[in-house]
């Protein structure tokens, strides 16, 4: 049965990959601890502040400052859980010469338009710094291929070359 416009149905997640540079780790354990040290007491203040002015109901200071925990608190309970499941990838594959978790990856597509990318974990994505998910549809063609083959990707319409495949260490050594 096709869902009707407006059912509350909706078809479950992807299932996204675990893995996560050292760097990326890093970062969201970071997050973590400013939201729980910093932020969520400042706001706790704020409330507490706000409540003492009197009516809550229509206080919008109060109203806004619980929305705010509620988000902090989400947030927190999302990057403790996350950062239980992820399995940090902290070493250097041995076929350096292939392209696997961390790799930077220097493509030309058939425009002569080159791009620069790095395969990271679904939390790590940033495409200002090239950074696409080991689940994205380009990472997954990508993965085993060497410098001088071929990647088309069928549903995109969009083929490109490996020029060039490297890893940098100190990443995995953060």
């Amino acid at each position: 049965m096709k869902p009707r416009y407006g059912d509350r149905y909706r078809p479950p997640a992807p299932q996204r990959s675990n893995l996560i540079t050292t760097a990326g780790a890093k970062q969201l354990r970071q997050e973590l601890d400013y939201l729980w040290r910093e932020k969520r007491p400042q706001v706790t203040q704020a409330v507490k502040e706000a409540a003492a002015l009197g009516d809550r109901s229509e206080n919008a200071e109060y109203i806004y400052g619980k929305k705010q925990l509620r988000e902090i608190d989400s947030r927190v309970r999302f990057l403790q859980k996350r950062l239980e499941l992820v399995k940090v990838v902290d070493s250097l594959p041995t076929e350096q010469d292939k392209i696997f978790f961390g790799a930077w990856v220097k493509l030309i597509d058939e425009l002569d338009q080159e791009r620069n990318l790095r395969i990271v974990g679904p939390d790590e994505i940033d495409p200002s710094l090239g950074y696409i998910s080991i689940d994205s549809p380009l990472a997954k063609a990508l993965i085993g291929k060497q410098v001088d083959d071929q990647v088309v990707l069928q549903d995109l319409h969009k083929t490109y070359d490996i020029l060039a495949i490297w890893y940098q260490e100190e990443t995995y050594n953060t």
